[in-house]
């Protein structure tokens, strides 16, 4: 019974293995759109509603990506988040993305966000795993940590579960 589980988990592994290095290939493209849990930060490209002491804040948001070479992505991303109290913030990403065996995201980008002409900066570091449910379709759920450039401005962690879709 053990041999036949192993045998399974290897083999179901492996077939993930296929369709990410597809999906990962030189001249592909991904499209991305993650939801974030925590703290919002500049990099903030996704989706998300939060509510608290009657103020509701959203944002929405995308990220795409070409591969350049088989596992790496150039990747960009644009997201508004309203704050609900007249505050209106655009956000920007510009980075790379690296899938290590084609199933371990490591991604660095510089990301800000602007505002009634504020703008905060921060480089931001991710790591993560991708369950390719489909050939061509993956789960990413991942942690991030983004470093402020402004003086006082704190690193801000969170969690994320990224939805992309490959071509």
């Amino acid at each position: 019974m053990k041999k036949l589980f192993l045998t399974s988990a290897l083999a179901l592994f492996g077939m993930m293995s296929v369709n990410a290095q597809k999906a990962l290939s030189e001249g592909s493209w991904v499209v991305e759109a993650n939801t974030g849990f925590g703290q919002f930060s500049p990099a903030q490209t996704g989706v998300a509603l939060k509510s608290s002491n009657g103020n509701t804040a959203f944002r929405i948001g995308a990220e795409a990506g070409y591969f350049v070479i088989e596992n790496l992505a150039i990747k960009a991303g644009l997201g508004y988040t309203s704050e609900g109290n007249s505050q209106n913030t655009f956000n920007y990403k510009l980075g790379l993305k690296y899938y290590v065996i084609g199933q371990i995201p490591l991604q660095v980008d510089f990301n800000g966000a602007s505002s009634d002409g504020n703008s905060a900066n921060a480089v931001g570091l991710q790591g993560g795993y991708a369950w390719f449910v489909a050939p061509n379709v993956s789960l990413e759920p991942g942690i991030r940590y983004d470093i402020g450039f402004k003086e006082g401005q704190k690193g801000v962690f969170s969690g994320n579960l990224g939805f992309a879709i490959h071509f």
